[in-house]
């Protein structure tokens, strides 16, 4: 495993004693590469002696791929029941994704926007055939209300948009620079972009992060970056961190 180091303070980033993390990046319906990146997990966590494994998924687990309902199912369900998965633990976070599903179900306006950025997959997923039109918006609002199963309303709606652990913190856009970790704005927790990835500060714990897609992890002192566009690329990637190391896997 690699060290990080933390900017302006010469001391390396730490996971919690005993445990090994993973955070993996936007899946976007691709529940084949979910699936893969969930069993090479499985296979490296067997190599720790950590009696705690948690994984954190960084939100985006909807739109664009085909498979949105069924990956919401799986990561509602939690790790699976068997002794290979005990000691896991499974935090999902919020990304602006599931943000604009749950805001489509009230208010049709944001329905264009939506669309634009893969939403009418999803819709297709939940509703199947046939599916109202994409320009027949009040349509497609009424068919997923009705579609959406309750379990799965309920779940998105209670997803938080940040989770920390050690000198970790992940979250699915990033952080307002200069703002305290406690007092960051959800909008900029889920939709941040530019601001965040110029920024050189250190933010008091290392933010690791989705959302913006990149080749290949982008490692900075004061963040990493692990969407590598899983929906378009077929590589899903995840965070491996434990002690003062961290790596990656991907499909």
């Amino acid at each position: 495993m690699s060290e990080i180091r933390a900017p302006d303070r010469n001391r390396a980033i730490l996971a919690p004693p005993g445990t090994r993390l993973y955070a993996v990046g936007d899946v976007h319906g691709r529940l084949d590469l979910l699936n893969r990146l969930l069993a090479a997990i499985l296979r490296d966590a067997a190599s720790s002696r950590a009696p705690r494994r948690v994984i954190v998924f960084l939100g985006d687990y909807v739109d664009r791929g085909p498979d949105s309902r069924r990956v919401i199912e799986t990561l509602r369900q939690g790790p699976p029941k068997t002794p290979q998965w005990s000691g896991f633990r499974w935090i999902a976070l919020r990304g602006n994704h599931e943000e604009s599903l749950l805001r489509f179900l009230d208010d049709i306006e944001i329905g264009p926007m939506w669309l634009a950025n893969g939403g009418y997959p999803t819709i297709q997923d939940y509703v199947g055939e046939p599916t109202p039109p994409p320009d027949d918006l009040a349509a497609l609002q009424e068919a997923l209300r009705r579609a959406l199963p309750l379990e799965h309303a309920a779940f998105l709606s209670a997803l938080p948009t940040w989770h920390a652990e050690g000198d970790y913190y992940f979250v699915h856009a990033g952080i307002r620079p200069g703002v305290p970790l406690d007092r960051q704005s959800p909008d900029d927790l889920l939709w941040i972009r530019r601001p965040f990835l110029v920024s050189s500060a250190d933010h008091g714990k290392l933010v690791v992060h989705g959302h913006t897609i990149s080749p290949i992890p982008e490692v900075r002192p004061n963040r990493i970056g692990i969407d590598t566009g899983a929906y378009v690329t077929g590589h899903l990637t995840a965070l491996v961190a434990e002690g003062a190391g961290c790596r990656f896997l991907t499909t």
